[in-house]
């Protein structure tokens, strides 16, 4: 041994010693992730997923579209309508299943397609997958932008698994798409026909506080360098969205064997299109106030929807559900069952599966407690008498 290795390791056993002031952190942070059976609510699940996740994959998916006031407006809706109870029902028993085109389920609550799972948990959409089915078997809507194959979700768990298709131009890959999740035992799709957004203010307004790198706004039709200028990413809108028609829908609607619903409907007419080209469902969605800004609340657009469907087609609704009390408010305006996003998100970046798992039984919970305190002790008793709406 040199002398010189020999001084380098009588410094490192001095400076590595316990005895020194040094080697003392003075600080010792005695907060600490709850366990989840500490709690109580939907929300509380963000606070955990947040402390949880890198700062950018958070923000990614709790940012709405430019200045976020839809991303606002589908939870202030819910503080705008009222629930008027009935008194003297017998609520001794309360029943919650139902059937939407021969999808069973224990509760009218689905999870959600939402992308990129693998951000919020090694499990990915694996994990969401068995989270869902512990909880009384709720169906699970596998988003196009899943971080795992296909194949990898379905083999996760049995309950009943609807798959989640944007427009693809391709016919043939079309067709191949539809033939893989009708053989991986898909029960439905649900085919996105709204623009998520293409530009977060939110984004730019943190870009030094993540770590993905400089986000700016794309160049208007007038810009200038490299960005485009004409085509629909002049408008910041990606190619592969709004090319499609009624008869994309149509044709897709020849591959299927299972029922096909439409994702992202916010007015009557474009409701009643959908039957007419042949659609077995709508789905009211803003994306999650992620689509263009400034369209309406889901909650504030449910009714005339219903109205304008007839009961011709089942009608999904999602953006911005927290509470039992929210999905209680949606089905009273005419919803036949409840998707379930960020909040089922939350719980898996949180907690893996048994947070998914969680999170619905919390919502299953309080959907049941609203319905016996307002005197609906079946989905079928519940109607537009359960509320008073003051939209604005």
């Amino acid at each position: 041994m040199t002398r010189r290795a020999a001084l380098g390791g009588i410094g490192g056993a001095f400076a590595g010693s316990a005895l020194l002031d040094a080697q003392q952190d003075p600080f010792r942070d005695h907060s600490r992730v709850p366990a989840m059976d500490e709690l109580t609510s939907v929300m509380e699940f963000e606070a955990v997923a947040f402390a949880k996740m890198p700062g950018d994959f958070f923000q990614y998916m709790a940012h709405g579209g430019e200045g976020e006031f839809t991303l606002r407006r589908n939870r202030e809706a819910y503080d705008w309508v009222e629930l008027v109870p009935k008194g003297v029902v017998d609520v001794s028993s309360v029943q919650t299943a139902t059937e939407i085109l021969g999808t069973r389920m224990a509760f009218p609550i689905m999870t959600s397609p939402t992308s990129g799972h693998i951000q919020l948990h090694r499990d990915a959409e694996a994990g969401t997958y068995r989270g869902s089915q512990a909880a009384s078997n709720t169906p699970y809507i596998v988003s196009d932008g899943s971080s795992l194959p296909k194949a990898k979700i379905a083999a996760a768990a049995t309950s009943p698994l609807w798959f989640q298709l944007y427009p693809i131009k391709d016919m043939d890959a079309t067709k191949a798409w539809m033939e893989n999740v009708q053989a991986l035992g898909g029960k439905a799709v649900v085919m996105t026909v709204d623009q998520q957004a293409a530009y977060y203010e939110r984004t730019t307004h943190d870009v030094h506080l993540m770590s993905s790198g400089p986000v700016r706004p794309p160049a208007g039709p007038s810009g200038s360098g490299n960005a485009p200028t004409s085509g629909p990413r002049a408008y910041r809108v990606p190619e592969r969205r709004l090319w499609y028609n009624w008869k994309y829908a149509e044709q897709v609607k020849s591959m299927l064997k299972i029922p096909l619903f439409a994702k992202g409907i916010l007015t009557a007419e474009d409701a009643k299109l959908c039957i007419e080209h042949g659609f077995d469902g709508v789905y009211v969605s803003n994306h999650g106030g992620r689509s263009c800004d400034y369209v309406p609340s889901t909650l504030e657009v449910l009714p005339e929807i219903v109205d304008a469907v007839q009961g011709r087609v089942p009608v999904l609704f999602d953006s911005g559900v927290r509470c039992g009390s929210d999905i209680l408010k949606a089905l009273a305006l005419g919803a036949n069952a409840v998707c379930v996003g960020r909040g089922a998100r939350w719980g898996l970046a949180a907690y893996g599966a048994p947070g998914v798992t969680r999170i619905h039984e919390i919502l299953q919970g309080e959907l049941v407690m609203a319905m016996a305190q307002t005197g609906r002790p079946t989905l079928a008793s519940i109607d537009r008498t359960l509320v008073k709406t003051n939209f604005r």
